[in-house]
């Protein structure tokens, strides 16, 4: 059986009062393991014996009686010395995962679990690895540790601030913003994410947020299936979606301490459904810079493998990677391709992708997931049902002031003076084209003007270009009007202001018309 709960002294103090003989610990952070044990020890009344034991060092008593001195190094001698501790006491083995593969190291656990049960002794295995013979699995209760709180993260950064005699100067919400982003580190990865930032610029405040973020790369390198990426899109960067970016706004504050106070639960997460090229993607990168979170890339492709039971652990060992991290966004990109993996896998995929959704369903932990998505048809209907995704968003053609604000970002992106354009000729004359296609004629504009003595491009040149090319929404005529004709259903909520109103089944759904009656 498992211990999911979070509260490790007060499991443990089940187990012990219960007569609990096997207890594995699955961790990497030891020492914080044995600092809690030892409490938990001390406050008996009396205080339990409590005895920890290594390969280098022998036994050595860390609670309770002192008058234990064996000092025996090989592991099969020293569970034999075990029976000569206190009927009370418990006996920590650290890195006994090593020993697994020894069949007298086993069996003599096993019997100990058996013949424990009599008395009050308790065998606690501390190892950092889930592998865990399944003889020893089914005598043992199996904790998975979890990571610091942010109280006991707070209280280590007051330690490091004092000891290192730095004056903080973190607002109250950057303070908080700061032990968020550490949250999902292990004790001793966050103090040096902590005195990295501290030696770095001197001292301690807002600015270090992003710093400590960045920090969490490493700990995805345990997952082939999660990729990090760094901050690259700030919303002005993100030419229209004027509704979307009001409903993220809104929740900015969402994963505070005043939201929780507040009642308010943490948001699940949106589907961005749409036209490729409208910017989905673009709009996961825009969410982790908003609201300062890490954003993981969850790629569904990487967590098939050709083992049998493979799939389900990478699935499940990438989610439970996401939520040691949490606060964080999850973008699930293009997740209509995950379900396009077929039958002939033995029902693999659709494993797979049951425990995803429901790990979307059922998550506690601050993990806000955004799925973009090209093929509606493809798409499980299970899976856009309320419960997972708190809304779902349609990103459409462009508007004509939405193509002129994306025209402005591009070009200054490009070191252009948007100024010196005329925006609205290219905002009217770019209808039906989306953001990625009105982005790439700049830049061919721009490869004419370079290869004429680098001079300066002009309107002209991007009005000529955007006359060779062919926009999804002439060459792609029939995907584009499904979609279109999808969200005029009132199945998803538009992401974009719009200016023109339809009335479908008697609901007034907002989108722009367009001719694509282009030659």
């Amino acid at each position: 059986m498992q211990l999911a709960e979070p509260d490790f002294s007060r499991k443990l103090n089940i187990s012990l009062r219960a007569r609990v003989t096997l207890v594995v610990v699955i961790t990497p952070e030891e020492e914080r393991v044995v600092s809690q044990i030892r409490e938990v020890c001390e406050r008996w009344d009396p205080p339990r014996q409590c005895i920890a034991w290594d390969s280098v060092d022998g036994f050595s008593v860390i609670a309770g009686n002192r008058n234990f001195l064996n000092q025996s190094r090989d592991p099969l001698t020293a569970l034999d010395d075990i029976v000569k501790t206190g009927e009370d006491a418990v006996i920590i083995l650290k890195d006994f995962h090593e020993y697994w593969n020894n069949p007298q190291v086993k069996r003599r656990i096993r019997n100990f679990s058996q013949q424990f049960r009599y008395n009050r002794r308790t065998i606690v295995i501390v190892t950092p690895t889930p592998r865990i013979p399944e003889e020893i699995r089914d005598e043992a209760v199996i904790v998975h540790f979890p990571p610091p709180t942010a109280s006991e993260l707070s209280a280590d950064l007051d330690i490091l601030l004092v000891t290192s005699g730095i004056t903080s100067s973190l607002s109250p919400g950057g303070r908080e913003k700061i032990i968020q982003a550490a949250l999902g580190m292990t004790l001793n990865q966050a103090r040096r994410a902590f005195s990295k930032a501290i030696v770095t610029r001197g001292t301690l405040d807002d600015q270090d947020i992003d710093t400590i973020i960045a920090d969490k790369k490493d700990i995805l390198s345990t997952s082939d299936a999660l990729e990090f990426y760094s901050y690259t899109e700030a919303s002005e960067n993100v030419g229209g979606l004027a509704v979307l970016k009001d409903w993220l706004r809104l929740r900015e504050r969402a994963f505070t301490r005043d939201a929780r106070d507040f009642g308010l639960p943490s948001p699940k997460g949106i589907a961005l459904i749409g036209i490729p090229g409208t910017g989905k993607s673009l709009t996961a990168k825009m969410i982790a810079d908003l609201w300062h979170l890490p954003l993981l890339r969850l790629d569904v492709g990487a967590l098939f493998g050709s083992l049998v039971g493979e799939s389900e652990e990478r699935t499940r060992r990438a989610l439970s990677l996401a939520e040691t991290i949490s606060p964080c966004i999850l973008w699930v990109d293009e997740i209509e391709k995950a379900f396009a993996f077929g039958s002939g896998d033995a029902g693999t995929s659709q494993r797979v992708f049951a425990h995803l959704l429901t790990w979307m369903q059922d998550k506690t932990s601050p993990c806000f997931v955004v799925a973009t998505a090209n093929n509606i048809a493809a798409l499980p209907p299970e899976l856009l049902r309320k419960g997972r995704f708190d809304e779902i968003f349609f990103l459409d053609l462009p508007t004509l002031e939405e193509r002129r604000e994306i025209f402005t970002v591009h070009l200054k992106k490009r070191k252009c003076v948007p100024a010196e354009f005329d925006l609205d000729t290219l905002a009217r004359e770019s209808e039906g084209y989306v953001g990625a296609e009105i982005e790439q004629t700049i830049i061919d504009a721009m490869y004419r003007a370079f290869s004429e003595n680098m001079r300066r491009v002009t309107t002209a040149d991007i009005l000529l270009c955007m006359k060779t090319q062919v926009p999804l929404s002439v060459s792609q005529r029939e995907t584009v009007a499904a979609l279109r004709a999808w969200l005029a259903e009132g199945r998803a909520q538009s992401a974009s202001r719009t200016v023109a109103a339809t009335a479908t089944n008697g609901k007034t759904i907002a989108l722009e018309t367009f001719d694509t009656g282009r030659p």
